[in-house]
């Protein structure tokens, strides 16, 4: 694929910033954005007819896609295969994700990633290992048999110095303090999810050094008038980062309301948290031994418990605009700037300014993905 040079867009709705515009001349070389010129035209360039050019979306919660899972096959080969998938839908950078398992899938994954990075596969920009260290009370989809303390030689694992970014999932009631603050001065991102925590054992976390919320809402303890819980910690810390999966399944319309104006669009972020069947038809793949089925893009195991989501960015972008108070800039910084923000690369990526990578999606005035570019290349 062949990456623009200079590109013009005319005729839609430019987020450049904070500022909208009808027409910009993007400039880029080695990957990156040499110039940007709100309002030039260029007749010759890309009409957009009416819809909406935007930063590459960045998914930090990403399972599978394109038929792959993660946990199924640890490889570089694996991850270019999931981010091929996610692309079609607008996501430009992403944090492939473990689902709970065993150290030695850890281990490889960690080196698969750091592979992957080193081969310059399109949008890998580090791992999110989600479990073991979790609550078996609010287990969801993940193996009650792999949940574990974390123990100092997996510490010890978790801190050493990666290509990309680290990011772990874990339950702040399962791991100390001293573990957490370990872990944080090593540059490991640490989210609570999968948690059964009360609101003082969030709040301790939160202290220690956890800076995200895995999910808000799913697979977490609820905010109860007397027990607030993860949820209202999450809620009520202004500087806490919360991934939604903002589908019409996991968290309802006023529920995403709620988040929307307690937390707004510079601590909330858009994940998919996105299955093998991303890209894909419905039918069935496996995790730990168990079918996972996929009906009408609802993932779920023989008992309904749900297993992840077929959701993609672009539609995550779509529902959220639609059924909250925020517009498509603000459901934007959602899904690329904020994201970026959260996980340090905001020196990088998020933005269409000069010097950041040259991540893009065009969506149509429907908000439905019809291209874009990673590093100024096009992958649809």
């Amino acid at each position: 694929m062949t990456a623009f040079r200079t590109l013009g867009f005319h005729n839609g709705h430019i987020l450049i910033g904070d500022a909208i515009v009808d027409a910009a001349v993007l400039t880029q070389a080695d990957g990156r954005f040499t110039a940007v010129e709100p309002h030039a035209h260029d007749t010759d360039g890309i009409d957009l007819q009416g819809g909406w050019l935007l930063p590459g979306f960045i998914d930090v919660q990403v399972n599978g896609g394109g038929g792959v899972l993660l946990n199924n096959d640890i490889s570089a080969d694996a991850l270019g295969t999931i981010a091929r998938a996610h692309a079609r839908f607008g996501t430009t950078a992403l944090m492939p994700t473990l689902i709970t398992d065993a150290p030695a899938a850890i281990a490889a994954a960690l080196d698969a990633v750091d592979a992957a990075i080193e081969a310059r596969v399109p949008g890998i920009v580090g791992l999110h290992i989600e479990g073991p260290f979790i609550s078996a009370a609010r287990k969801g989809i993940h193996d009650p048999a792999l949940i574990r303390p974390l123990d100092p030689a997996l510490i010890e694992l978790l801190c050493r110095p990666r290509r990309g970014r680290v990011m772990l999932t874990l339950a702040p009631e399962a791991v100390s303090a001293e573990a957490l603050a370990t872990l944080a001065a090593a540059g490991v991102i640490l989210c609570a999810g999968h948690t059964n925590a009360t609101f003082e054992q969030a709040q301790a976390g939160f202290a220690a050094g956890i800076s995200g919320v895995t999910h808000l809402y799913n697979a977490m303890s609820p905010l109860l008038h007397r027990a607030p819980g993860m949820v209202g910690a999450a809620l009520l810390n202004d500087a806490v980062w919360c991934g939604l999966i903002a589908d019409g399944v996991h968290v309802a319309a006023p529920a995403l309301e709620i988040a929307w104006r307690m937390k707004g669009p510079d601590r909330l972020m858009l994940v998919t948290d996105g299955m093998p069947s991303v890209g894909m038809r419905d039918g069935s793949f496996t995790l730990n031994g168990r079918e996972i089925t996929v009906q009408g893009g609802v993932c779920q195991d023989t008992e309904g418990t749900l297993a992840g989501s077929s959701l993609n960015m672009a539609a995550a972008l779509r529902h959220m605009a639609k059924h909250t108070g925020a517009d498509v800039p603000a459901a934007s910084r959602m899904a690329s700037g904020t994201p970026a923000r959260f996980l340090g690369l905001d020196a990088e990526r998020g933005r269409i300014a000069p010097g950041l990578v040259a991540d893009l999606v065009w969506l149509d005035a429907a908000l439905n993905p019809v291209q874009c570019w990673i590093g100024g290349a096009p992958m649809i």
